[in-house]
């Protein structure tokens, strides 16, 4: 005899598949909402103090308490890049070529390194946004079909049986929804602080990258 599932299981396991849903969305949302909050603080902090530096060289020796957050790790990345550059006077392969556009890569990939970070989280909450409507609707329909193999067996299409099996199945619907809402909310939210992140990184590195090769710069090699 073929292995059959009860119903009833299997609509248990639809509930606690969007409960499951549920927890993971409310995780992502604080998490990220403390992530973006410190990396905001922390980019802030470092930016004024990075551009009240007198020189390069003293931009890269601010305290250690000031040097946090994406933009902090970029300028590290950069002054890695010319430490490197000075220490082995260009020799190696990876410095052939013109030292702005190389410098302009190590940056450009440490900024993409720093999006991936803040942008990590965001496909949970777009797939459990689109797909918990679908999980409860799952549960709801068999939810009925288990109500209507119980209704034909006792023998009374009333209201009174009708419409509470149907109700009870209906809930598994109205749980996936409340659940894809909050996620497809956070998940717009987080996407544009990310696209807000993204310009600020980028410009910053920019900014770098324009006075990485001035004449304080060159003198700083």
């Amino acid at each position: 005899m073929p292995l059959q599932i009860p119903p009833s299981l299997i609509i248990d396991g639809t509930l606690y598949t969007l409960l499951l849903f549920s927890v993971i969305t409310w995780t992502i949302i604080v998490f990220k909402a403390w992530q973006f909050s410190r990396n905001s603080r922390d980019n802030r902090r470092y930016l004024d103090a990075f551009w009240e530096a007198s020189n390069l060289e003293a931009a890269e020796n601010l305290p250690a308490p000031l040097i946090r957050g994406p933009k902090a790790n970029i300028a590290q990345r950069g002054f890695v890049w010319l430490t490197d550059l000075k220490e082995t006077g260009g020799g190696a392969l990876k410095y052939r070529g013109e030292p702005e556009a190389l410098l302009e890569q190590a940056l450009r990939i440490q900024t993409q390194h720093e999006l991936r970070t803040m942008e990590s989280g965001l496909t949970m909450l777009a797939s459990i946004g689109s797909t918990a409507p679908f999980v409860g609707l799952f549960g709801t329909v068999l939810g009925i079909m288990n109500a209507l193999q119980d209704i034909s067996k006792s023998g009374s299409a009333s209201l009174d049986v009708v419409a509470g099996p149907i109700g009870d199945a209906l809930i598994a619907t109205a749980i996936g929804i409340a659940v894809a809402v909050p996620a497809v909310l956070a998940y717009n939210y987080f996407v544009k602080r990310a696209k807000q992140h993204r310009v600020g990184l980028e410009n910053f590195a920019d900014g770098f990258l324009h006075i990485a090769f001035n004449s304080d710069a060159h003198a700083r090699q």
